[in-house]
């Protein structure tokens, strides 16, 4: 085993070692230091040797049986979306179409699309107005530059997601 040793080591041996480095981060065996050291140390390896004493005090890969990790449990598929009520007994409003919900899902991806769209509106325009105020000059509504094509793209979008969600077959829906 000695004469292995002592023969050099591939690219491929230290990519392996410095893997095991990395493992050994992810599970706080090494600090930032001493893992950025130990790497240093594992890339200018030139014999098996080298690199076994850049690992020699880390434990070997965990078994499934000793490993910290814990598989994730399985995800429970979402339920199917329940229908606003509308009526007097129900105290909801009625839905736009006949026969369409809007999921709360749907709602929040909404806003989501919109949100950083009006945040920026909301910034630029001001800046806008007050620089017209001050100079006087009228030269051009330069946030439409950016709210513009960023609106439109978002509208794209809003109609697209709107689009999907409408097309989805619901328990509530005949076809």
């Amino acid at each position: 085993m000695d004469g292995q040793r002592d023969m050099r080591a591939a690219d491929r041996d230290r990519e392996a070692t410095a893997e095991r480095l990395r493992v050994a981060l992810e599970e706080g065996r090494l600090g930032l230091h001493e893992y950025d050291e130990r790497l240093g140390r594992a890339y200018g390896a030139r014999t098996y040797a080298e690199l076994d004493e850049v690992v020699a005090d880390l434990p070997g890969p965990a078994t499934a049986e000793r490993s910290a990790v814990v598989p994730a449990a399985p995800v429970a598929p979402p339920a199917p979306p329940v229908p606003a009520a509308s009526g007097p007994s129900g105290g909801a409003e009625a839905p736009a179409e006949a026969g369409t919900v809007v999921e709360p899902d749907t709602r929040s991806r909404l806003l989501g699309l919109w949100m950083p769209w009006l945040r920026v509106a909301v910034v630029l325009l001001p800046i806008w107005l007050i620089s017209v105020i001050t100079t006087g000059h009228v030269a051009g509504v330069w946030p439409l530059w950016v709210l513009g094509p960023w609106g439109g793209l978002v509208l794209m979008q809003s109609v697209g997601l709107i689009g999907v969600d409408h097309g989805r077959k619901r328990p509530d829906r005949r076809h």
